[in-house]
C-alpha cells in the first residue's frame, strides 16, 4: 500500500496490479470522475466486467450518458430480476396447489392462501369485515390490490378481448405489479442515498434476495416506505421522513427501529431537535392511519398484536433451534394452543435491551459518528437476530441498509445466497422426506449459515465503525462523511463516551 492519507476522508489508493489497477476516482485528479466507478474499487464488479470488456477505460468520459444513466440501468437491472421472480411464482399464480407445487417449484407466496381467507376474493374490507394479522396499511394494500384484480376481471368479461382469469390471479398479478412499482421507488431511494456512489444501486437491482423474495408477501411496500423516509432524512426533510416512517410502521413495524437508529445518532450530533420533529411526524402518520381502524373495528385492529404476543418461536429463528434440540423442553416448555409464551417473550425483550444498549455504547464511543445505514443496518439485524420471528420476506427489510452500509459485492452476494438456500430447504422441508424433500435438520443448518452470515456482515460493519479508515463510502471520495446524514452530514460531535474517557 502506498502513504496515502489517512482519515475517514482519505481517497483508497487502488491495487498496485489486476483488474482494477486503474487510478481510484479521488486520485484522478482535476479531471476525475464524479461518481465512483465500481469496477476501479471493487474487485468483484472489476471481475465481473471482464464479461463485457473489462474495467471502465482511465480515459473514459463518465456522467455524460444521454439516456443509459445508472438510475434507468439499475431501473432495468430490477425489471428483469423482477421478471425472473415473476416466472419463477407463475406455478402458484392461478392457486391450484395440487401436488405441493408451492414447494417442488419454491413459488410460495403468503398472497395467494390469504386472498380467500380474509374474504378478498368476495370484497370483503380488511378489518370492517374480517380480521387481518397484518398492520392496517398492509392491509389496504392488499385490498386495492384486490379491487385492480376485480377491475381487470369486469373488464376481461365485459369485453371479451382479454383473456379470463381466475380471480386469484388477477388479485395476484396485481400484487404483484405493485410491488414491482415498490421495487422502482426503493432503487431510485438507495440511488439517491448513495450520494456520489450510484451504481450501488445495481446492487438492489441484481439482488439474489428480490429474486427469491420480491412477491412472498406484502414487505416491499414497507421497504419502499422506509427508504423514502431515508430519503427525506437525508434531505434534511425530518418532517418528511417522519411521516414517511410513521407510514412505513403502520404498513410493518420494523421502520420504528430506524427512529431508534436516527436517535442514538442525534444524541451524539446533539441534534435531538431535529429527531424529536421526525418522531412526532412519525406517531401523527401512524395514528392518521391506525386510529380510526382502531375506533371502527378494534378487535380485528388488535389481532396483530394479539397474534404476535401469542405466537411462538418462528421456525427461522434461532430460538426455535434451540427449543427443537431441547425437545421442547427449553424456556416455555409444552403450551397449550394459544398461550403466551410468557418466558420467550421476556427473553427477546431483554435481548432487544441489550442489542440497544450495545448499540449505543458503539455508536458514542466510534472514533468517527457511524453514518445513518451502518447504524440502522446494525440494529435491525441484531433485531431478527435475537427476536423470535424471522420470516423469509424480513431480510428485505435488510437489503437496502446493507447495500448502503458496506457497499462490497463478496459480503453482500454471500449472505443473498446462504438466504436463497435457506429458502430452497424451507420449502424441501415443508414438502417432507416421503415426498422427497430433507429433515429438520438441514433446515436448521440452513438457519445457522444464514445467521452466521449476517453476524459476518455485521462484524465487518462493526469494523468499519471502529476503524473509518476502512469504510468504503468515506474512502472512495475525499471529503464525504455521510451521504444518507442529511442534518447529520459533517455536524460536530456533542456527546460522546470517548471524550468523557479520554478526559
Amino acid at each position: 500500500m502506498s502513504s496515502s492519507p489517512t482519515g475517514p476522508s482519505a481517497p483508497a489508493p487502488p491495487p498496485a496490479d489486476g483488474p482494477a489497477a486503474f487510478p481510484a476516482p479521488a486520485l484522478v485528479g482535476r479531471g476525475r470522475p464524479d461518481r465512483v466507478v465500481p469496477t476501479w474499487s471493487d474487485p468483484v464488479a472489476a471481475q465481473a466486467s471482464e464479461a463485457v470488456g473489462g474495467p471502465w477505460g482511465r480515459h473514459a468520459v463518465t456522467g455524460r450518458a444521454l439516456f443509459w444513466t445508472p438510475l434507468r440501468v439499475c431501473l432495468l437491472y430490477a425489471t428483469v430480476v423482477l421478471a425472473g421472480a415473476w416466472l419463477k411464482q407463475a406455478p402458484c399464480s392461478d392457486g391450484n396447489w395440487a401436488g405441493s407445487v408451492q414447494y417442488t417449484h419454491l413459488c410460495y407466496s403468503d398472497t395467494v392462501p390469504l386472498f380467500t381467507l380474509h374474504g378478498l376474493d368476495t370484497g370483503a374490507v380488511p378489518y370492517l369485515d374480517s380480521g387481518v394479522e397484518y398492520p392496517v396499511l398492509t392491509g389496504a394494500f392488499m385490498a386495492l390490490a384486490a379491487v385492480l384484480g376485480r377491475v381487470y376481471g369486469d373488464l376481461a368479461t365485459a369485453a371479451g378481448l382479454l383473456p379470463q382469469v381466475p380471480a386469484v390471479q388477477s388479485y395476484y398479478v396485481a400484487t404483484c405489479l405493485l410491488l414491482s412499482v415498490c421495487t422502482f421507488l426503493l432503487v431510485r431511494g438507495v440511488l439517491a442515498l448513495a450520494g456520489r456512489r450510484p451504481w450501488d444501486a445495481a446492487t438492489i437491482g441484481l439482488s439474489p434476495l428480490l429474486l427469491v423474495h420480491a412477491f412472498t408477501n406484502w414487505d416491499l411496500f414497507a421497504v419502499a416506505l422506509a427508504t423514502g423516509g431515508l430519503w427525506a432524512w437525508a434531505r434534511s426533510r425530518p418532517v418528511l421522513a417522519g411521516v414517511l416512517l410513521g407510514l412505513g410502521v403502520a404498513a410493518k413495524f420494523y421502520p420504528l427501529l430506524l427512529l431508534g437508529a436516527l436517535f442514538l445518532l442525534c444524541l451524539r450530533a446533539g441534534r435531538l431537535r431535529e429527531w424529536l420533529r421526525a418522531a412526532v411526524a412519525a406517531g401523527a402518520a401512524w395514528l392518521v392511519v391506525d386510529l380510526p381502524v382502531a375506533l371502527l373495528a378494534p378487535r380485528n385492529w388488535s389481532l396483530f398484536f394479539r397474534l404476535n404476543t401469542a405466537r411462538p418461536a418462528d421456525p427461522d429463528s434461532l430460538w426455535n433451534v434451540l427449543i427443537t434440540a431441547s425437545d421442547g423442553r427449553f424456556l416455555d416448555g409444552p403450551l397449550p394452543e394459544g398461550t403466551p409464551p410468557v418466558l420467550l417473550n421476556t427473553v427477546v425483550a431483554v435481548c432487544v435491551l441489550l442489542v440497544v444498549a450495545a448499540l449505543g455504547w458503539l455508536v458514542l464511543h466510534a472514533p468517527v459518528r457511524p453514518r445513518v445505514p451502518q447504524v440502522a443496518f446494525l440494529l435491525l439485524a441484531a433485531f431478527l437476530l435475537v427476536t423470535k420471528v424471522w420470516s423469509p420476506q424480513y431480510s428485505l427489510w435488510l437489503l437496502p441498509l446493507a447495500v448502503l452500509a458496506r457497499p462490497r459485492w463478496r459480503a453482500l452476494l454471500l449472505w443473498q445466497a446462504s438466504e436463497v438456500v435457506l429458502w430452497v430447504l424451507r420449502m424441501l422441508w415443508y414438502l417432507g422426506t416421503e415426498d422427497r424433500g430433507v429433515g429438520v435438520e438441514w433446515f436448521f443448518l440452513a438457519v445457522l449459515a444464514r445467521d452466521l452470515a449476517v453476524v459476518v456482515l455485521m462484524g465487518l460493519v462493526v469494523r468499519d465503525v471502529l476503524h473509518p479508515d476502512e469504510d468504503v463510502v468515506r474512502t472512495s471520495w475525499p471529503g464525504v462523511d455521510d451521504p444518507a446524514g442529511g442534518p447529520l452530514d459533517g455536524a460536530p460531535d456533542r456527546v460522546t463516551l470517548r471524550r468523557r474517557i479520554e478526559a
